[in-house]
């Protein structure tokens, strides 16, 4: 979120398939590395790798 924050993309929300281990909501074991996408009414695009609440 604090990338977000500084970085002001235009979209709508925020999502990591596949409920991660270690994604937010999902804390708990081993992170794994995850893709977080940012979307908006049209499409969705990448938004960088993270190890649970850090950039990978």
């Amino acid at each position: 979120m604090r990338k977000a924050r500084r970085e002001r993309p235009k979209a709508i929300g925020l999502a990591a398939p596949g409920m991660p281990a270690g994604s937010p909501g999902m804390e708990g074991g081993e992170p794994e590395v995850y893709r977080l996408y940012l979307f908006d009414a049209s499409d969705a695009r990448p938004f960088g790798d993270w190890r649970g609440d850090k950039p990978a």
